[in-house]
């Protein structure tokens, strides 16, 4: 967790809306969160929040090694709901492409205390 600052982790989960851009889950669902890199670490991506998207655990984890374009067709035939893999993809793309916050972040840090504490329901 010490990779990236609080703030920046909480502006980027509001950015995607608090809810796993592959599949959908979000906290409500009880969906725990992470960050997951497009272009992976260690094959040179960055910790920009246009490289960062917000992912459930059991979707950063299954992704692995898999590109993007192909994480997001499992991902539609997993969940197959009538929605195809590029769908998936231009969804994640666009996120990462929004702005991200820092200011609402840093607020709602500054009433709740941790980012935990922020995505929790009153």
């Amino acid at each position: 967790m010490n990779w990236i600052r609080r703030e920046k982790r909480l502006a980027i989960y509001l950015r995607d809306g608090v809810a796993c851009v592959y599949c959908g889950t979000g906290v409500e669902e009880g969906g725990r969160l992470s960050l997951d890199h497009l272009v992976p670490y260690s094959r040179g991506g960055k910790n920009a929040a246009t490289n960062l998207v917000t992912s459930c655990i059991r979707c950063n984890s299954s992704r692995g090694a898999r590109s993007v374009r192909a994480f997001c067709k499992g991902v539609a035939a997993y969940l197959n709901h009538e929605i195809e893999g590029v769908e998936i993809e231009r969804t994640v793309r666009a996120s990462a492409r929004r702005k991200i916050d820092m200011g609402a972040a840093r607020e709602l840090l500054e009433r709740r205390g941790t980012w935990t504490e922020a995505l929790r329901r009153n």
